[in-house]
């Protein structure tokens, strides 16, 4: 009469056993499926200066919150710019900003204040050159937005100036946009009084100029 009882405990911790690896089995499949939600989601980091900060008008109609409207919902826009940032400034935020938002795309808008401060080319590239690197190491693709600065500042280093962006983004075989405010800066409408910063109305202008370049990297 005891070997009843005997199988049906048996069959009972058999049964519990089960039980276990099965809910183990959900666990692990449950985990990995929030893992595969979570790569989905894309980082891009704008470091910038008062031009992709939204200097003069509300951030919020600025150029770089526009750009969430016209990229995939998976990819996150992360605003790191600062007004009055240089090459140098944008290259000792960098690493942390890397660290902490672990982007896969970083748009480099930088460059317009070492121009305007009139700081030695050579500095430019080199800085550029970092950001370029670190970028990379982290995994991260850099797009680069070129600039220009008024011909007051003389035809030789305004030309010097220029050529940097697209000598280091050829030299690196990156995309790049060449002088994204073209045909803005020079349109009085789409500018500020103080001729340098575009307006509120200017910044769906330089979102149409950086998707073309955008959006081949975006998957």
């Amino acid at each position: 009469m005891l070997k009843p009882v005997f199988t049906f405990n048996s069959r009972a911790n058999h049964c519990g056993r089960l039980l276990l690896v099965l809910s183990f089995i959900l666990a692990v499949l449950t985990s990995l499926s929030h893992a595969g939600t979570a790569k989905q989601t894309a980082n891009i980091l704008v470091l910038g200066d008062s031009i992709s900060a939204g200097y003069g008008f509300d951030p919020a109609l600025g150029w770089v919150t526009l750009l969430s409207e016209h990229i995939p919902p998976d990819y996150t826009v992360i605003n790191a710019s600062v007004s009055g940032e240089t090459s140098a400034g944008g290259l000792n935020r960098l690493p942390t900003l890397l660290t902490e938002h672990q982007p896969n795309i970083v748009i480099i808008e930088l460059g317009g204040n070492d121009g305007l401060r009139g700081y030695p080319v050579i500095n430019l590239r080199k800085n550029l050159q970092a950001l370029i690197n670190l970028s990379i190491d982290a995994g991260a693709q850099p797009l680069i937005l070129g600039m220009k600065i008024p011909p007051n500042y003389g035809k030789r280093y305004t030309e010097a100036f220029a050529d940097s962006y697209k000598k280091i983004a050829e030299t690196n075989d990156l995309p790049w946009v060449d002088f994204f405010l073209d045909d803005i800066a020079t349109n009085s409408s789409l500018m500020q009084s103080d001729g340098i910063h575009p307006n509120a109305d200017a910044q769906v202008l330089i979102v149409q100029k950086v998707l073309p370049a955008l959006t081949p990297l975006l998957n």
